[in-house]
C-alpha cells in the first residue's frame, strides 16, 4: 500500500488555506501572464533554498531577509519577464517596495511576504507597471493555473505536483508548483519552485527537510550546465491540516517525509524534461558507488556532459561518451568494474564492451525517458540525475532570448 496518493489535477492551493492567481501586469509582451502570488490564510512556517551564484538577484535578498525575522511567510509575490539581478541598490530598493506594497494591500506585515523574479538579467523592474498589477491581485481573483503560467519564461508547459496522505487521521496535502526551462545545472539552477502544505511542521525542520529534498532532486538535475542568479525554492507549512505537530520521532513522519521528496523529485523531473528545445528525459541511476556524494556526481556528470546529451538527441550508441563522463565524474572509480547499459541493454560488463544491437540501442535513445544504468562495482551507495538531450532548438532559443 502506498505511503500517499497522487493527484492528477494538482493545485498549488489544494492544501487548506492557500490561494493563488496571476495577471499581465505589462512586463512580458503579448498580454502573457507576468505576475503572480500565492497567499496562506494564517502565516506559516517557512524556508526556503537559493542559488550558489555569486550574483545573487535582489529578490533572494529581499526573501532571506524576511525568513530571517521569524522563518515565517504569508504571502509570496513573483514576477516573470525581467530577473532583478545585477541592478545595484535600485533593484534591491524595489524588491524591497513590491514586497512593502504587497503587505500594504493585503494588510499584512511586510517580513510576511516573500519575493522572487525570473526574466533577463540587468535590465530594472517598471515599478509603475508592477505596482498596477499588484492592485489587481486577489483572492477573489484565486486561479493556481494562472499563477503556474504567469511564472514561466521559456518554458513550454505548467510544472505541478501533488500528493495527499493521512496523518493522525487528518488528510495532509503537499503541493508544488515550479518554472524552469534553461540555464539548469546542479546546485540550483534559473528555477524556481513553489511548494505549500497544510501540515504542521516547524520552520527548522522544514528547513532541514527542504535541504535534504533539494540534494536529491533540483540539485540532481541540468539541462545547460549554467548556474542561474536567481534560482530559489520556497515551502510554506501553514499547519491547517490539524494534527499535532511533527517532528522525527512522530510515527507518520517518514510518511510526509517521503512525500515531500517525491513532490520535489517530480518537479526537479519536469523541468529537466522541459529544458530548451529537448526531446527527451535523460535519467542516469548510479548503483555500487563507495560514497553518497560519489555516486551524485557521477550521475550528473553524465546528464551534463554535452556530448553525451547530442548523441542521446542523434540517436548514436556511442557509449564511449557515458564512460568519459564516468570518468571525470569521479576519478577514484575503478574502470575495470565499471558496468553500463542503455535502456535495459548491456554495452559494457567490468570495463570492456559486450556484444550489442545499435538498432536496439538507437531505439532505445529515441524513448523518454532514456535510462542509462551505471554500476560502479565499488560500494552500496545510489543516486540519480536527470536532463534532457541537446538540440538545434536550445541554439535556436538561447541565440534570440532577449530579443
Amino acid at each position: 500500500m502506498s505511503l500517499f496518493q497522487v493527484v492528477e489535477a494538482a493545485s498549488i492551493t489544494a492544501p487548506k488555506g492557500y490561494y493563488a492567481g496571476g495577471v499581465h501586469a505589462g512586463i512580458r509582451k503579448k498580454g502573457k501572464l507576468d505576475l503572480g502570488f500565492i497567499f496562506s490564510e494564517q502565516t506559516a512556517h517557512a524556508a526556503a533554498v537559493y542559488t550558489t551564484n555569486a550574483f545573487q538577484a535582489a529578490p533572494l535578498i529581499v526573501t532571506q531577509d524576511s525568513l530571517s525575522k521569524e522563518g515565517r511567510l504569508q504571502a509570496i509575490v513573483v514576477n516573470s519577464g525581467i530577473a532583478n539581478a545585477c541592478t545595484g541598490n535600485r533593484g534591491l530598493e524595489d524588491a524591497y517596495q513590491v514586497r512593502s506594497q504587497f503587505a500594504e494591500l493585503w494588510s499584512i506585515p511586510s517580513p510576511y511576504v516573500a519575493v522572487a523574479s525570473t526574466g533577463v538579467i540587468g535590465e530594472y523592474l517598471p515599478m509603475e507597471k508592477m505596482g498596477n498589477g499588484l492592485t489587481s491581485l486577489n483572492k477573489s481573483a484565486s486561479d493556481a493555473n494562472k499563477f503556474a503560467q504567469a511564472i514561466l519564461t521559456t518554458d513550454t508547459r505548467t510544472k505541478t505536483v501533488q500528493v495527499k496522505m493521512e496523518i493522525e487521521g487528518k488528510q495532509v496535502t503537499i503541493s508544488g508548483v515550479a518554472k524552469g526551462s534553461g540555464m539548469i545545472h546542479p546546485n540550483m539552477a534559473t528555477m524556481l519552485a513553489f511548494i505549500t502544505t497544510d501540515a504542521q511542521i516547524s520552520s527548522d525542520l522544514l528547513e532541514l527537510l527542504l535541504r535534504q529534498a533539494t540534494d536529491q532532486s533540483f540539485n540532481m538535475i541540468t539541462v545547460d550546465g549554467d548556474c542561474s542568479t536567481n534560482d530559489m525554492v520556497i515551502a510554506m507549512a501553514n499547519g491547517l491540516a490539524g494534527h499535532q505537530p511533527l517532528h522525527r520521532h512522530h510515527d507518520e513522519w517518514y510518511v510526509f517525509k517521503h512525500a515531500f521528496e517525491y513532490v520535489c523529485q517530480e518537479l526537479a523531473k519536469q523541468i529537466a524534461q522541459d529544458g530548451e528545445g529537448a526531446t527527451r528525459l535523460i535519467e542516469t541511476k548510479v548503483n555500487g558507488a563507495p560514497t553518497v556524494d560519489i555516486a551524485r556526481s557521477v550521475a550528473k556528470a553524465v546528464v551534463g556532459s554535452n556530448l553525451v546529451k547530442t548523441a542521446i538527441f542523434g540517436g548514436d550508441a556511442n557509449w564511449g561518451r557515458v564512460v568519459c563522463a564516468v570518468g571525470y565524474g569521479a576519478t577514484n572509480v575503478d574502470p575495470e568494474r565499471v558496468s553500463l547499459q542503455i535502456g535495459n541493454i548491456p554495452l559494457i560488463q567490468n570495463g570492456l564492451p559486450v556484444p550489442f544491437s545499435e538498432i536496439d540501442v538507437s531505439n532505445a535513445l529515441q524513448q523518454s525517458p532514456v535510462v542509462i544504468d551505471i554500476d560502479l562495482q565499488q560500494g552500496e551507495e545510489f543516486a540519480i540525475a536527470w536532463g534532457c538531450d541537446l538540440t538545434y532548438e536550445y541554439v535556436k532559443i538561447n541565440a534570440s532570448y532577449r530579443t
